[in-house]
């Protein structure tokens, strides 16, 4: 039963897990040095164990969590795909870890090197002129993207006042408008699950700053209409902006700045293997056409004009300024180079053809259980409905509660927005054959379950740590005090 208390069941009082050195001030003295209103009233309630206990806390924290080394991971949208270790331990050189980020440039050769020569594969993958690492995540490559844009339409007279989305579009697509200080404007997708050029002319403007689309699109559909939405949204004066979460399904097979688009923020904590979430910090850089590049974020990696160097070139007027301390995730550059770098051309071609391939399979493995919506091939990730079980009784987040029990951590559910009931599916490339036809196999089980024992995947999941929680009494007594 040891394994089952919690560290606090664990605490004794006089246990001590760490010696800490005898200092030459007194705690008074010591305690002197921090303003009082930044001092405690009273000492924090700590448990007291030694330190094997918080290793084996940690360690069963860690068994009880699902994580990618441990199980299958669909969660739609996020590319959870398997991270080689090889990249981790490139990532862990000591030349890297110990690299101070104001260190020099003179002495920061290698890292200047990493990232001028990522920078120079994501431009090759991406059709892209220029590129910047700095930012720490998609959103926030979204939200540098957006203020590029907004810096480019300032410079030229006005900054406009609206960004166009489709209703298919990322939670943070919104966000990012909302943040740039641009007003958002949903565009409907149609009867295929796309945006058609006529409703993009019929909602753009002399007031449209750009159009942000995911492509492949959150249905796991390619907007195969972009060649014109690009020239209907350039027309007015505006640009296209690529939501790069969906990278996976692209590579070597399109660039996207040869089908119209301007600026695109990468994941490379997403298409290039380097673990986010969980897992650590994300990367997301991002690409602009060569009208925005002075637009960028300061400083870039710059050849020097008169000497064979690399340096940080800081002088850019119109530069949006930095968006992240120093110049990024630069451990996660590491990781993303290191992949590229593994694979080659050939081997990036493999990861998205596989990744299409492995979800049309699994989609056709489930194909006469579930509603699909918009029922034809899909790219890396796909959109399942569960109004079939709901007539049932039985709603998405019942037969994702189950899939608990099986093993398997469920998809993404309730996304995008405008399928009920959405179970959305994303594979990847890293997954077997066997593996998609387990998943297949449990989800068809549950399935059945709904129309046999409905009552069953109401009270789901019986075999994990917690059980079912109420979840929206969780959000409204939020609570995370442990009290003896």
């Amino acid at each position: 039963m040891q394994d089952k208390l919690i560290i606090y069941e664990k605490s004794k009082a006089g246990r001590i897990g760490a010696t800490l050195p005898e200092t030459a001030k007194t705690d008074t003295e010591l305690l002197s040095l921090i303003p009082s209103k930044y001092r405690r009233a009273k000492a924090p309630e700590l448990p007291e164990v030694t330190e094997g206990e918080v290793m084996r806390h940690y360690i069963g924290l860690s068994a009880k969590n699902h994580h990618i080394d441990k199980g299958f991971y669909p969660l739609g949208s996020c590319t959870m795909k398997y991270n080689p270790k090889l990249n981790d331990k490139a990532a862990s050189f000591q030349g890297f870890e110990h690299q101070h980020p104001l260190a020099p440039c003179r002495t920061a050769v290698g890292s200047l090197q990493i990232m001028f020569e990522l920078e120079n594969f994501l431009k090759e993958i991406s059709g892209f002129d220029a590129i910047s690492l700095q930012p720490a995540a998609g959103a926030h490559g979204e939200f540098t993207g957006l203020l590029i844009v907004r810096a480019y339409h300032a410079d030229k007279g006005n900054p406009r006042r609206k960004v166009l989305i489709p209703d298919s579009a990322h939670g943070t697509n919104p966000a990012s408008v909302s943040m740039a200080g641009y007003e958002t404007v949903q565009i409907k997708s149609n009867e295929n699950g796309i945006i058609s050029p006529e409703t993009v002319a019929s909602a753009i403007d002399g007031e449209t700053a750009a159009l942000m689309l995911t492509n492949p699109n959150t249905l796991g559909l390619f907007e195969s209409e972009i060649k014109k939405i690009a020239e209907i949204v350039h027309a007015a004066g505006a640009l296209l902006y690529m939501d790069g979460a969906n990278l996976n399904a692209q590579l070597g097979i399109v660039k996207p700045r040869q089908i119209g688009f301007d600026v695109l923020h990468f994941n490379l904590h997403k298409t290039f293997s380097t673990p986010h979430g969980g897992g650590g910090p994300g990367a997301g850089g991002v690409g602009v056409i060569s009208k925005l590049a002075d637009y960028l974020p300061s400083p870039v990696i710059a050849e020097h004009p008169t000497e064979n160097r690399l340096y940080l070139d800081y002088d850019r007027p119109k530069s949006i300024g930095r968006v992240h301390a120093f110049y990024g995730n630069f451990a996660n550059d590491i990781r993303g180079y290191a992949y590229i770098r593994t694979l080659g051309a050939k081997g990036l071609r493999a990861v998205s053809d596989n990744a299409i391939l492995n979800a049309n399979y699994l989609k056709a493995l489930l194909a006469d259980y579930f509603d699909i919506p918009y029922n034809k091939p899909c790219q890396h990730e796909f959109v399942l409905s569960c109004t079939r079980q709901k007539k049932l009784g039985v709603k998405a987040l019942d037969l994702a509660k189950r899939l608990l029990d099986y093993g398997f951590h469920a998809p993404t559910i309730y996304f995008p927005l405008i399928v009920p009931e959405a179970f959305m599916i994303e594979p990847t490339e890293t997954e077997s054959r066997e593996t998609l036809e387990a998943f297949a196999e449990a989800l068809i089980g549950i399935s059945e379950e709904a129309k046999t024992d409905p009552d069953k995947l109401h009270h789901a999941p019986y075999n994990t740590p917690v059980r079912r929680l109420d979840e929206a009494k969780a959000a409204r007594e939020l609570d995370i005090c442990y009290k003896s």
